[in-house]
């Protein structure tokens, strides 16, 4: 079943907070939030952009740094600042052409639930709420922030035959 869903993925559709980065947000003494990407993580969002795969990202955080570094990978669907993400996911599929059964959705906590109750092909990190646990298709051994985007999107890319080494793809 995992391996039908993971065929039929055309995009994949992703949180910021919780699932790029562990979920932690630190705070400067100006009051700029900081967070933490996985390198590898983007290595893998740059080489699914090659592959042309859409990356869709819609969060509730509303950060430039944020912003500038998924960017910075390739990432042109980057949706900040949203309070209700199922609108917004349904305007997106619309304009790629794409069903929910199109997508791969990554989330870890309730603002994702109803998406990812929706999506082709639902996953998380391993540290995700339980409530989005037991909706999932497929739960990461990897933590947000430490590698589940790889993870999945790995996997997705190795079935249908998309995985081929790239070096001029950089770890950045």
């Amino acid at each position: 079943m995992i391996f039908d869903n993971l065929k039929r993925v055309k995009a994949f559709v992703l949180d910021v907070d919780g699932v790029l980065t562990d979920g932690r947000v630190l705070v400067n003494e100006s009051g700029h939030q900081m967070r933490t990407f996985n390198i590898k993580d983007g290595y893998v969002m740059q080489l699914a952009v090659k592959r042309d795969y859409p990356i869709i990202i819609i969060t509730g955080g509303n950060s430039t740094g944020v912003v500038k570094r998924l960017a910075g990978l390739g990432i042109q669907e980057i949706h900040s600042g949203i309070a209700n993400k199922i609108e917004k996911l349904k305007d997106i599929l619309i304009s790629y052409e794409l069903t929910f059964d199109d997508i791969l959705y990554m989330g870890d906590d309730i603002p994702d639930l109803e998406c990812m109750q929706l999506a082709g092909l639902a996953a998380c990190p391993a540290d995700a709420v339980e409530e989005i646990k037991a909706i999932c298709h497929y739960i990461s051994p990897k933590s947000g922030g430490h590698g589940a985007v790889r993870d999945v999107m790995e996997k997705v890319m190795k079935i249908q035959g998309k995985w081929q080494v790239d070096t001029t793809v950089k770890s950045n």
